[in-house]
């Protein structure tokens, strides 16, 4: 989240108050002790070399995917600042050659750029050194049409990037197709990479592209009427479409009637600031009883407006067309909330079989000392006219800092807290099951938290814990849902249960330990070799739909990496406690199989500079 901004006006649509909202099954407040649900894991606890032996034991599979190719753009505005040698930052690098056959801006400027205020934008293209924070989905037309995105950053050091696409057309083997996602080059940054296939098979990538410049120190200026491009709005939330069928990184549609397709924009700088924009399409020609479906294609587009009296959301929608195009967009409506003062934040729209979409949503609870969260659902079974809630699936949940280091002995703050789906069987209560997992940090230290409602969100079941390592000092963070055609569900998460590789292996050269030597956060020796809760892995735990635990928890990463390699600079180059690896990473099924995109900095052999880079694992989940 950046800054909080002032009120506005918008468009309000017709709400259920929250005065109607429904109580969570579970009695009692955890806001002065250890929340519902820790220690309570139904399928046990497993040794870690059991975890380790996992990936293998389980078929499990890695593609190191944006290594492959090299990918280069004109950034809007330069960043010159290197942080290196110390965790292998290299700074702002000229384009060696890009191989992606995308539209570097070699030859010029990209059209949205024509408007720029000298100096900007960059003089030559640059070399996309990181991506992190991920999403991936699976075609519905095509299980082996796979589409990932991810930050391209030009500059990790100034958090300066645009969003990137890898694109595979065998099931995750191979990634032929990647680049950054054109149309939107004219703003400083575009972020919060999320997308969604429509029944037709295009494919939709939400965008969040907005401006700022460098002051001397190096830290980010917001001023509305001094922009480094005051052709483009000061910010928006967009989209971009790449049509059934398109070939080649260029192929997208990035306007609608004549001009960039902007759901939402804004010119207050700060009052007024989108963020956290999330999308999904209802797939459904009818509904179970054979009726058609009227809001068949409906795009959803959510995201929260920060506006110095708490964040509000909001959901727009259209109706996508077969042609790649789509309807315009409604006037925003806003989501019921439990406090019009508090923040309300991450919204992550799905819509069931019947056609009624729900959204979760994180309400930062006044009076916790920014300490804990409540966990909210609303729903719509009109097309996102109306909204009904919010319930709480769970309240006074301990979540780790916003901004900061949010974990011992690292510097990387902490993502989004939750994670949502819905079923697709009907339960015995007629309905359709929703799922919430989310993160604990009541016992100091991370936890994946997992529960459901089978009522549209009357009760909800007793909070279950995901993650299934022995000892209890390592933090689990970053959950992901999804649920697979037959119902099985999964639940994904970056995992340091496993210490970092020991000095003299190999496996600690591959990981770049080395280049590891300055870390304000941790009082050990540098380089961290054996560290515990400081290296990563992924990790995936796999349920019936009554979330009934499928075996243990599997390792999804074959080699553990160094989360303080590379790791972009959230707020300036000269604040080392404030680093990113992304706010989340991407899951999503292809019948029985799994697939999960995330970051690492390990090199596989094509990774030599330990830049953050995409791995995408695949797994088929087991037998119930």
């Amino acid at each position: 989240m950046r800054a909080k901004r002032h009120p506005f006006a918008l468009v309000i649509g017709i709400v259920i108050p929250a005065t109607l909202a429904l109580a969570p099954s579970f009695a009692g407040s955890a806001s002065a002790g250890v929340d519902p649900g820790i220690g309570n894991v139904p399928q046990g606890t497993q040794s870690d070399q059991a975890y380790r032996n996992s990936f293998a034991a389980n078929g499990v599979t890695n593609v190191f995917v944006t290594s492959q190719q090299v990918s280069c753009y004109r950034p809007e505005v330069p960043f010159l600042v290197n942080n290196g040698p110390n965790d292998g930052y290299t700074g702002e690098v000229p384009c060696p050659g890009a191989t992606t056959n995308e539209d570097t801006g070699a030859a010029g400027p990209y059209s949205t750029q024509t408007g720029s205020q000298p100096p900007y934008p960059a003089a030559e293209p640059k070399l996309v050194t990181d991506r992190s924070e991920s999403d991936i989905r699976v075609d519905p037309l095509d299980p082996n049409h796979l589409i990932g995105s991810s930050k391209w950053f030009a500059s990790p050091e100034g958090y300066n990037h645009l969003l990137g696409f890898y694109e595979s057309f065998d099931g995750g083997k191979t990634w032929p197709t990647m680049g950054h996602v054109p149309g939107y080059e004219g703003f400083t940054d575009n972020t919060d990479p999320v997308g969604a296939f429509d029944a037709f098979g295009n494919y939709y990538q939400a965008l969040l592209p907005y401006q700022f410049f460098y002051d001397s120190t190096g830290h980010k200026k917001y001023e509305a009427g001094n922009e480094p491009n005051r052709t483009v709005p000061n910010e928006a939330v967009a989209v971009a479409v790449r049509p059934q069928g398109a070939s080649g990184p260029n192929g997208w549609i990035t306007t609608h009637d004549g001009h960039p397709d902007y759901v939402f924009t804004t010119n207050a700088g700060f009052g007024q600031e989108p963020d956290k924009e999330w999308i999904a399409i209802d797939r459904n020609p009818s509904r179970p009883d054979g009726s058609p479906n009227s809001n068949y294609n409906r795009i959803y587009m959510m995201y929260v407006n920060f506006n110095g009296n708490g964040s509000k959301p909001y959901v727009q929608t259209a109706v996508a067309l077969k042609d790649g195009t789509h309807t315009d967009w409604t006037p925003p409506v806003e989501l019921p909330r439990q406090s019009s003062t508090n923040n309300n934040t991450y919204l992550l729209p799905h819509i069931d079989p019947a056609g009624v979409v729900y959204t979760s949503v994180i309400n930062y609870v006044s009076g916790q000392s920014g300490c804990c969260v409540d966990v909210l659902m609303d729903y719509s079974t009109d097309g996102g006219l109306t909204w009904i809630g919010p319930s709480v699936a769970a309240s006074h949940v301990h979540v780790p800092p916003l901004t900061g280091a949010g974990y011992v002995n690292t510097t990387f703050e902490d993502g989004i807290e939750e994670t949502f789906a819905v079923g697709n069987h009907k339960a015995s209560t007629g309905h359709y099951p929703i799922y919430v997992a989310y993160e604990s940090k009541s016992t100091g230290f991370g936890n994946m938290l997992l529960t459901a409602s089978y009522d549209q969100g009357r009760s909800w079941s007793t909070p279950i814990q995901v993650n299934d390592n022995v000892l209890s000092n390592v933090d689990e963070f970053q959950p992901n849902l999804a649920v697979a055609p037959d119902g099985t569900v999964s639940v994904t998460f970056y995992d340091r249960r496993l210490a970092c590789p020991a000095a003299g292996t190999a496996e600690a050269t591959a990981a770049g330990l080395q280049l590891d030597r300055q870390n304000p956060n941790y009082a050990g020796t540098l380089p961290p070799y054996g560290a515990s809760d400081y290296c990563i892995t992924s990790s995936v735990q796999f349920y019936t739909p009554a979330l009934k635990p499928i075996r243990h928890n599997i390792r999804l990463t074959e080699h553990g990496w160094d989360p303080q390699l590379n790791s972009p600079d959230r707020s300036c180059p000269c604040n080392p406690m404030d680093t990113f690896i992304g706010d989340y990473f991407g899951n999503d099924f292809a019948g029985a199989t799994d697939y999960s995109t995330f970051v690492s900095t390990y090199d596989d052999g094509s990774n030599p500079q330990h830049y953050q880079q995409q791995v995408v694992a695949r797994v088929s989940a087991p037998k119930r």
